[in-house]
């Protein structure tokens, strides 16, 4: 189980090796993606908070990588953080996310990024809920719910 020590030792030593690998051209992606998922996925913008109905779905089922449909979370791990964006404790498995400091606006967060694809997610921080104390905080745009 990941912790807070180790996302930042991952974010700053090396992440872990992806399942595999998508890579598309600028223009693939434009052709599959609309242009908010665009910005937001391969822009490494932000969706305006609680601009997702998804904040408030927490049916059983995963969600994946808008881009490249790589499973990324568990329902059972999502939770209302009040943030306005969906919020995870933990990924389906380590090796699915990729974490990334990002020192930008005057602060120190760390990026996660979808690790097959390299899709912006959003950030993690260390104020989620037991048992990992993590909160994945996931613009929804990036995410596809599985059924």
């Amino acid at each position: 189980m990941l912790n807070w020590k180790e996302v930042r030792r991952l974010a700053t030593e090396g992440n872990h090796p992806p399942p595999r690998t998508v890579r598309k051209t600028e223009a693939e992606w434009r052709e599959l993606l609309t242009p908010e998922e665009l910005h937001v996925t391969r822009m490494h913008g932000t969706e305006r908070a609680f601009s997702s109905e998804m904040c408030a779905v927490f049916e059983p089922g995963r969600y994946a990588c808008k881009c490249c449909d790589t499973p990324l979370f568990d329902a059972a791990t999502k939770f209302d953080s009040g943030t306005g964006w969906p919020s995870f404790g933990e990924p389906l498995t380590p090796e699915v996310v990729a974490y990334v400091m990002d020192r930008s606006y005057g602060m120190e967060r760390v990026e996660t990024l979808c690790n097959v694809c390299e899709a912006h997610l959003g950030h993690v921080f260390p104020d989620g809920p037991k048992p990992t104390g993590l909160r994945y905080c996931i613009n929804a745009v990036s995410l596809r719910k599985m059924t």
